[in-house]
């Protein structure tokens, strides 16, 4: 075993290597940016080396930065996790070259399968099915284009070195093809340096199903499947295991074609095999296709190891530094079900953009398994993924592992940022879901229902008032009010409300349009005479209130002055990021809808439109400039201008 090992990622994921490390007393050496080096997985190792600025191009996919930190430090093998260096043969080369372990496959491997139209051709030889497409070399895009026609619409363009659904567009109708084609290939060139697509049959109604699998570079395993349905914009939100109305022949039958698809390359390591199946007449054992495999550990790979008791990171520590598998098919079963929610730093209302910010307060539940790359205090960043957690439960049932999916998510506390919790919490208690009714369209098919804004809480915010107002103290509830006002006007931005301190542990706060007693008594705030599970939190970013809906109040500043209406006639950055490219100039004339930007953050590509009708009277930005959240991009001209 390996007395010391370097971790060439970040966040999470990282963290999450160096917990399993530190079972089996092995040291850990962290690697970091500049944007990271007050980071938890730099804090969590037993060494850390800083290897330069904070774009991955500078740090993260400097291998040979990595290698060269590996060999300053004594580190015996390097763990890719997963992103960045993780499926780069090149990189795995050089590690091996400079006498070091790659923990993960070879890079033979990991060529044969990191190329999709080679793998699904690798994989027709190996008997393992695949689905109807075009895999070819011919990039013309005439020629692609009567590719698509001959699959027949709808179908999915991808880049051939992607993943994580970057590169990837749905097509349904023959005038959309090159506009989405462009837009696949542009994001391809930017997450991968490969332009080149492939195209493939959609399927209607489909499931993504993956199958988990462990090789020794002789004989493989595979430790059953996750259901990954869940996606928005070919992006996982929640994953399963087990697939839920996966029956048994099912189950032997698409293990065994995964087992096949890693032997054929002699496997070594973690590695997902995954299939998209069609959900539209139940499982069955004819109706799975290999889409690709994913030649590195998946983010999802903690539902796997709930179910089965297996530590994936021991098994690849074991198995890279010589061992042969640790156990044999048979002795491979599943306990119970697992669920695994992505908890992101985003903004659902306006379309699930990136954010960004400083954790203020951040809290989980000692329910859940928790991983996580960030603490209390820390900032999202916008040049890495905006994932603030995992948040996975276990049940010996489907339905209770994901009643405490969503108690976890409910009892979760975040402040500081924007995020997804509220959308997840919708998704746990989707009908559809519920039942094990899950494709990849569930998302999008109820997406206004799963978005809409709750209705206002006036209770909850009565409490937040009081947390604004300093009456959450134990000292005030039990009477102390020295210098304090009995009666006095709170403001925050977006309202103002009075509070009045009628006693000891008790309050009226009156708001706009209703008035509420509160009061504290035994270990719980009760409001108009019933009994509240909230938490008051005082934080750097206002108060929050946290227990059913979570709420934040942000304090007014007095000297701050209200913005001037745009009308709809500037165009702003809606994030950090990169502008990747400008479609108008100065004077052209645009209609509600049209493109008039791209913006490139957090690996994804971004389009943003006119919102009305009008003629360009600026343009703000250039393709090249990296931009503030924000920041002015185009600017249309008012009426007065046009006529003038």
């Amino acid at each position: 075993m390996f007395e010391k090992i370097l971790i060439a990622n970040r966040g999470e994921i990282a963290a999450r290597v160096i917990d399993t490390c530190r079972r089996m007393g092995v040291a850990t050496v962290a690697v970091y940016s500049e944007a990271d080096a007050a980071s938890r997985h730099v804090a969590m190792a037993d060494e850390a080396v800083l290897i330069g600025g904070p774009a991955p191009r500078d740090s993260y996919l400097r291998g040979d930065a990595i290698i060269q930190a590996a060999l300053d430090t004594g580190a015996q093998a390097i763990h890719p996790g997963y992103g960045f260096l993780s499926e780069n043969p090149d990189f795995v080369d050089a590690v091996t070259d400079a006498g070091l372990v790659f923990i993960g496959p070879t890079a033979d491997a990991i060529r044969k399968m990191g190329l999709k139209d080679a793998a699904k051709a690798l994989m027709e030889q190996a008997g393992v099915p695949v689905v109807p497409g075009y895999h070819g070399a011919d990039q013309d895009p005439a020629h692609l284009a009567r590719q698509a026609e001959r699959i027949g619409y709808p179908v999915l363009i991808k880049a051939v070195a992607g993943g994580g659904g970057k590169g990837m567009r749905l097509v349904e109708r023959p005038q959309d093809f090159q506009d989405a084609l462009a837009s696949a290939q542009g994001e391809a060139q930017t997450a991968f340096g490969n332009p080149a697509v492939l195209i493939e049959k959609y399927i209607q109604q489909p499931r993504h199903i993956e199958v988990q699998v462990f090789g020794d570079g002789t004989r493989a395993v595979h430790l059953f499947e996750r259901d990954c349905s869940l996606q928005r914009r070919h992006q996982k939100v929640i994953e399963e295991a087990p697939a839920p109305g996966m029956t048994p022949e099912m189950r032997k039958v698409m293990g065994a074609a995964a087992v096949r698809a890693a032997e054929a390359i002699r496997y070594r390591g973690a590695g997902t095999i995954e299939f998209i199946v069609d959900g539209s007449d139940g499982l069955r054992p004819d109706r799975f296709w290999f889409m690709e495999m994913n030649t590195r550990l998946q983010v999802e790979h903690p539902v796997t190891e709930l179910i089965t008791g297996v530590d994936l990171v021991e098994w690849q520590l074991r198995v890279a530094s010589g061992e042969f598998l640790p156990k044999r098919q048979e002795d491979l079963h599943i306990n119970g079900h697992a669920f695994e929610a992505r908890l992101y730093a985003e903004d659902v209302p306006a379309g699930f953009l990136p954010a960004t910010g400083q954790l203020a307060h951040l809290a989980f539940p000692e329910t859940a398994r928790i991983e996580t790359g960030v603490r209390p205090g820390d900032t999202i960043s916008p040049w890495y993924d905006p994932m603030i957690a995992k948040i996975v439960t276990h049940g010996a049932t489907r339905a209770i592992a994901l009643r405490a999916l969503e108690s976890a998510l409910v009892d979760t506390e975040v402040a500081g940022t924007t995020t997804n919790l509220e959308f997840l919490i919708a998704l746990t208690r989707h009908p559809g879901f519920r039942k094990g009714q899950v494709d990849t369209g569930l998302i999008g098919r109820d997406l206004e229902t799963l978005t809409a804004a709750a209705a206002p809480d006036p209770r909850a915010r009565a409490l937040a008032v009081l947390g604004l107002a300093g009456l959450d103290d134990p000292n005030v509830r039990g009477g102390i009010t020295l210098w304090q006002p009995l009666r006095r006007t709170v403001a925050w931005q977006g309202g103002q409300a009075v509070v009045e301190v009628l006693g000891p542990g008790a309050a009226r706060v009156t708001l706009d349009d209703s008035s509420h007693d509160i009061l504290w008594r035994g270990d719980r705030w009760w409001v108009d005479g019933s009994p509240r599970r909230s938490r008051i939190i005082n934080h750097a970013a206002g108060t929050s209130v946290f227990g059913g809906r979570s709420l934040t109040l942000v304090p007014a500043d007095p000297l701050d002055r209200a913005g001037a209406e745009t009308g709809g006639g500037l165009t702003l950055s809606p994030m950090p990021g990169l502008v990747k490219a400008i479609f108008v100039a100065a004077g052209d004339q645009v209609a509600a809808g049209d493109r008039l930007a791209v913006l490139e953050a957090m690996k994804m590509e971004h389009t943003l439109t006119a919102a009305r009708d009008g003629t360009v009277a600026e343009v703000l930005a250039s393709a090249g400039d990296q931009v503030e959240a924000g920041a002015p991009l185009i600017r249309l001209a008012e009426d007065e201008e046009t006529a003038a």
